[in-house]
C-alpha cells in the first residue's frame, strides 16, 4: 500500500494543516462517525492507551446518536466538522456546499474543518477557510478500502509515525475490519516511541 505523497499536496494547499509541530505528539482523527457499535469500540481503545483523538463526524450522525456524540466530549476528545451529509465539494455550488456545512456547525459548533473525499474546490476552501481550521493529514490509512488487508493497513501506517503526524482513520462500518486491527498496533507503537496521542488544538 502506497500512502500518499503529502508533501506535493501541501505545496498545492498550503492553506490546509497536514501536521503539526510537535516533538512530542501524534494526531489520530476518525471520519465519518459516531457509528454505534464501532465509535463505542475506539473510544474504549484509546481510553486502554490512555490516548485522545479528534473525531471529525457527519453532522447527521451526531444528531441521530447526540448520546455518542456527546461521550466523545465527555471523555475529553475533540470534534470537528465533516459536513453534514458527506458532501463532495467538486460537482457541487458554492451555496449548496456551505448550506451543508452550517448544518453539521448548528449540532457541532467547532472551529475544525475536513472536506469529505478531500474534495473541495478553491472557492469552496476559501469560504469555509474564514471560519475554521481545515485539517487534512500526514497518513491516510485507506482503512476504508476493500483491496487494503488488515495487515496493510496497519504496515501502511506504522512505517511512517513520527512527532506531529496527523493520522487519518474512520469509526465506520465499513472501516471496521482494517481500522480494529491497525488501531490496537499503531497505538502500541506510538507508545514505544514515547509519544502521546493528543487532540488537534489550533
Amino acid at each position: 500500500m502506497k500512502i500518499r505523497p503529502w508533501r506535493l499536496f501541501t505545496r498545492f494547499y498550503p492553506d490546509y494543516i497536514w501536521d503539526i509541530e510537535d516533538r512530542n505528539g501524534v494526531y489520530l482523527t476518525f471520519d465519518d462517525g459516531p457509528t454505534p457499535g464501532v465509535t463505542e469500540w475506539v473510544l474504549s481503545t484509546l481510553r486502554r492507551y490512555d490516548a485522545k483523538a479528534t473525531f471529525f463526524m457527519l453532522g447527521k450522525n451526531a444528531e441521530q446518536y447526540p448520546d455518542l456524540y456527546q461521550r466523545i466530549l465527555k471523555e475529553g476528545h475533540k470534534v470537528g466538522n465533516h459536513t453534514y451529509s458527506h458532501q463532495k465539494g467538486w460537482g457541487m455550488s458554492l451555496e449548496r456546499y456551505i448550506e451543508d456545512v452550517d448544518l453539521a456547525d448548528g449540532i457541532l459548533h467547532t472551529e475544525l474543518f475536513r472536506p469529505p473525499y478531500g474534495q473541495v474546490t478553491p472557492a469552496q476552501m476559501r469560504a469555509v477557510g474564514q471560519r475554521y481550521k481545515i485539517i487534512m493529514g500526514r497518513i491516510f490509512s485507506r482503512d476504508y478500502a476493500v483491496t487494503v488487508t488488515p495487515e496493510m493497513c496497519a504496515k501502511g501506517v506504522l512505517k511512517h509515525i513520527e512527532p506531529g503526524c496527523i493520522i487519518s482513520f474512520h469509526d465506520s462500518d465499513k472501516s471496521f475490519r482494517n481500522m480494529s486491527y491497525a488501531l490496537p498496533r499503531v497505538l502500541e507503537r506510538v507508545r514505544e516511541l514515547g509519544l502521546k496521542c493528543k487532540i488537534i488544538e489550533l
